[in-house]
């Protein structure tokens, strides 16, 4: 299953929209705009298609840790 198909699957499963995902992408700090996100869902045939890298989906998952959970605490300085 390539990276593309990771995805589009959490797309799909999560019910999320384009413009959704650049948002997400965005609390990880990575732009990107929707047209460029369009290209890792067209089919492997299509001449704008794209391969989708692994630091593009490591930074959507990590964003959506943020999104689903919320950010982390930063641990407090001097107590344990």
């Amino acid at each position: 299953m390539s990276n593309n198909d990771i995805l589009k699957k959490l797309r799909v499963a999560l019910h999320l929209r384009n413009d959704r995902i650049v948002e997400i992408l965005k609390l990880v700090d990575f732009k990107i705009t929707t047209s460029e996100l369009g290209a890792f869902f067209r089919a492997e045939d299509h001449p704008n298609f794209k391969p989708l890298g692994d630091q593009i989906l490591r930074n959507f998952l990590n964003g959506l840790i943020i999104h689903m959970r919320g950010p982390l605490d930063k641990p407090k300085e001097g107590v344990e």
